[in-house]
């Protein structure tokens, strides 16, 4: 196996400072339609608001473990290099590969949470086909 450079680690920085910045934003938005929701919900209740309800609960708990992973990712990464400079080796590319492992795990929770919103998407959809059919009759 080919030896852990301090540079090969470091390469990650990057890549999960952009992931971290794109599930805040993700969150941030998310929490912005929820409290809108809530406003809505309070001057005006529907049924139909049941429905987002467990999507937006699925949705924040994806969110909290994509940024989870990304985080424990980049700290895996930081030990990583910090056993690399101290001359171990074969910790420093376990470390390495957990890193990986968490970035990889980080991005398919992200798919998911991708997947449930284009879920809620298309239930606004529907709702708007249903009203406009209801007036094309």
């Amino acid at each position: 196996m080919n030896e852990l450079s301090l540079a090969t680690p470091s390469l990650l920085f990057p890549a999960i400072s952009l992931l971290m910045l794109a599930y805040t934003n993700r969150f941030l938005a998310l929490s912005t339609i929820i409290r809108q929701l809530y406003d809505t919900h309070r001057r005006s209740p529907h049924v139909n608001n049941l429905r987002q309800i467990g999507n937006f609960r699925r949705r924040v708990a994806l969110i909290r473990g994509m940024q989870a992973c990304g985080v424990v990712s980049l700290l895996s990464c930081i030990v990583s290099m910090v056993l690399v400079f101290f001359g171990n080796s074969g910790p420093a590319q376990f470390m390495f590969i957990a890193s990986l492992a968490l970035m990889v795990l980080s991005l398919l929770l992200c798919l998911t949470e991708v997947l449930i919103s284009d879920a809620a998407l298309n239930i606004l959809l529907q709702d708007i086909e249903q009203d406009l059919r209801k007036l094309d009759r």
